[in-house]
């Protein structure tokens, strides 16, 4: 089975690194079960140079309930063929839910680590999912197999800085009569995010059903 984009040897090495060090947790999504492999311990992956430079934290190996909420609404979902883009994906479950409501997918991380798991949790699931490494600051990659129906992501906006890369880029990368999840457990800086948008989309937010101190927003485009 392919699982999208061949890289460049980097995300097959990171998930050697992991191996004999991960645990399983299942998930349940409509009707079915999905099998998720994450790092036992997160803070074991700290690369120091990294942080010192970036301050990039390991956050994509955690399984949060940011993801599990808006996996479980595109499940219930029939997205036939629509084009999927899952920005942060950490380990996909959103992207995984997605291809089974019949999307077309790509999942993306800017952590190599992140993406070869993701690749491993969708064989292991007999799933077919397109992932890349790709950097918000560096979107070209997504910009150019664009515009995108549907654009997912969980508990991104942990950070001010990512809200304010996310801002301008979004607009760029949806359809015109596409729509953009974005899934917050009430992050600090997501109300600053969510007035930046407010320029350009309609924004509805919900509380997720099963998890109620996570707010799905959905993002529209202003309708002249």
């Amino acid at each position: 089975m392919t699982l999208g984009s061949a890289g460049d040897g980097r995300e097959s090495a990171s998930l050697g690194g992991l191996n004999g060090d991960l645990i399983e947790e299942t998930v349940a999504l409509a009707g079915r079960e999905l099998a998720v492999l994450r790092p036992r311990d997160s803070e074991a992956l700290l690369d120091e140079r990294a942080f010192e430079h970036e301050e990039y934290l390991p956050y994509w190996a955690e399984l949060w309930p940011s993801g599990v909420a808006p996996a479980r609404r595109v499940a219930a979902r029939a997205l036939r063929g629509a084009r999927t883009l899952e920005l942060g994906c950490g380990l996909a479950l959103p992207s995984m839910a997605a291809v089974l409501a019949g999307g077309r997918v790509l999942a993306t991380d800017w952590a190599p680590g992140a993406i070869a798991l993701a690749r491993e949790n969708a064989r292991r699931n007999g799933i077919e999912l397109d992932a890349m490494v790709c950097s918000w600051s560096e979107p070209e990659p997504l910009l150019e197999r664009g515009p995108w129906d549907l654009v997912l992501g969980a508990d991104l906006l942990y950070e001010r800085r990512n809200g304010d890369v996310l801002a301008p880029l979004l607009p760029r990368l949806v359809s015109d009569r596409g729509a953009i999840w974005i899934a917050d457990p009430g992050r600090p800086p997501a109300a600053a995010f969510l007035e930046q948008v407010a320029r350009e989309f309609q924004v509805a937010s919900r509380p997720a059903a099963e998890l109620p101190h996570v707010a799905i927003h959905t993002l529209r485009r202003r309708r002249a």
